[in-house]
């Protein structure tokens, strides 16, 4: 874990902010990142194996609360770090089926981020490929560097050479492309905002672009591949050597209709297979679900060939479970490590507090133990589904006025409650209602 101290103040700022309104952080998970120490080697070197042209795929695991989307965002901050690009998709039934890849590949773009770039990164990073390839061409030494048209002729040249691959397959990518690039010279900036949409896969994408390059028709379910395909070819140029894709909440698939089930496990199945053919080098995919999304009959185990591809034994201690298998599960919390990731938060939080030693002090070890545990026991006892409700509480509750009022004793003047309009889904489920009104939970924090 980094020391607190060796990051921005603005990271840290941004990472507290969001735990006060009870989300994950977009960045700066490594800051209070704990229990993943075990996942770090393997991880790393499946990274390089991406960066160096390998793909990888990988299937994470864990119950309601166990930290998927915490572990995905952490890795998307690793795997930025290398150079790598990053994007993550949320699986749904309406907006994001997994059968309908060119759905998929569309909220790719709309989410694609670099370590300098937030979403959508697509026109920085194009941009930046043209003049890359411009830098590669007087590299060569063959063209004058005043000599425009030259200049633009060997981009041209290089630019066919670089996506021959794509433009066999697909060549409405490397057509798109190409017509962008001329149309950002010509400065019919309309036209490039149009073309640049239907790279990015958007189904409004004005006709008269399409027409402009050439293209016909709309991009389907095999069109996206391509696209995807020439995407990985541009990060690659321009110096980002991967791209890591996240497709979380895989497990809505079993909410659907049988056939689109079938369509989407298949899709599934379809994208490992291309994957291990070595058609995207430089690609790295990790999906999430539920226990029951994987070993239930409504999920992977519907389609025998997906769930040979996917098998991995966990009947073994977990203590054992190796990080380097194609799926990997959590753990989730245990009141010990809330409390540690607590402590982690705590020591975040007074780098930058008024009252640094004051917040120590008052909330230390034993405080946030004993903060945890009540939690959780209101929770029945489940501490997995509590890291959000309890780092919001500490936060915004207790850490905050610690701060802010110099006589606050949270031992003394603070009262732990929650309501069921705070909580998640899960975490009401899980509630423990030993009052009247479900609304107005009270909870007496030694």
């Amino acid at each position: 874990m980094n020391a607190p101290t060796s990051v921005s103040a603005a990271r840290r700022r941004e990472v507290l902010n969001a735990l006060r309104r009870g989300t994950v952080p977009s960045a700066g998970l490594d800051l209070f990142a704990v229990g993943l120490e075990r996942f770090e080697n393997a991880i790393d070197d499946e990274l390089a194996v991406v960066a160096a042209g390998g793909a990888v795929f990988k299937a994470v695991r864990g119950d309601y609360g166990s930290g998927k989307t915490f572990f995905t965002r952490w890795l998307a901050e690793r795997a930025k770090r290398r150079g790598l690009a990053a994007t993550e998709i949320q699986i749904s039934e309406t907006e994001t089926p997994l059968h309908r890849l060119e759905t998929v590949y569309r909220r790719l773009v709309e989410h694609l981020s670099t370590a300098s770039t937030q979403p959508s990164a697509l026109r920085e990073i194009v941009d930046g490929w043209f003049f890359t390839l411009e830098e590669d061409v007087l590299a060569a030494g063959s063209v004058d560097p005043n000599d425009l048209h030259a200049l633009s002729h060997g981009v041209d040249e290089l630019l066919e050479e670089r996506l021959a691959a794509v433009a066999r397959t697909t060549p409405a990518f490397a057509a798109a492309l190409r017509a962008y690039r001329q149309a950002r010279l010509g400065e019919d900036y309309a036209l490039a905002e149009g073309l640049m949409a239907w790279i990015g896969g958007q189904p409004n994408a004005a006709a008269s672009a399409r027409r402009a390059a050439g293209i016909r028709g709309d991009l389907d379910h095999f069109g996206a591949l391509g696209f995807l395909q020439g995407l990985l070819t541009v990060l690659r140029d321009c110096g980002h050597p991967g791209l890591l894709v996240v497709l979380d909440e895989t497990e809505t698939l079993q909410r659907v209709r049988a056939d689109v089930r079938e369509k989407g496990l298949n899709a599934l199945r379809q994208l490992i297979d291309e994957i291990d053919s070595g058609r995207f080098p430089g690609l790295y995919v990790m999906i999430t679900g539920t226990p029951a999304f994987y070993d239930g009959a409504q999920g992977v185990q519907r389609l025998t060939p997906l769930a040979q591809r996917l098998a991995t034994d966990f009947e073994t201690d977990p203590r054992f479970d190796s990080p380097r298998a194609v799926q990997i599960r959590l753990a989730g919390f245990d009141q010990p490590r809330l409390a540690q990731l607590g402590s982690a938060v705590r020591d975040l939080y007074t780098v930058d507090a008024r009252s640094s030693e004051r917040v120590r002090d008052q909330v230390d070890d034993a405080y946030i133990a004993t903060l945890a545990s009540a939690i959780a026991g209101e929770l029945g006892g489940k501490a997995g589904v509590a890291p959000r409700i309890f780092l919001r509480k500490l936060v915004a509750d207790v850490l905050d006025r610690v701060d802010e009022f110099p006589d606050f004793d949270p031992r003394l003047h603070y009262k732990l409650t929650m309501s069921a309009s705070e909580l998640t889904d899960e975490e009401r489920n899980a509630l423990v209602v030993r009052a009247a009104d479900v609304d107005d939970v009270e909870l007496d924090l030694p």
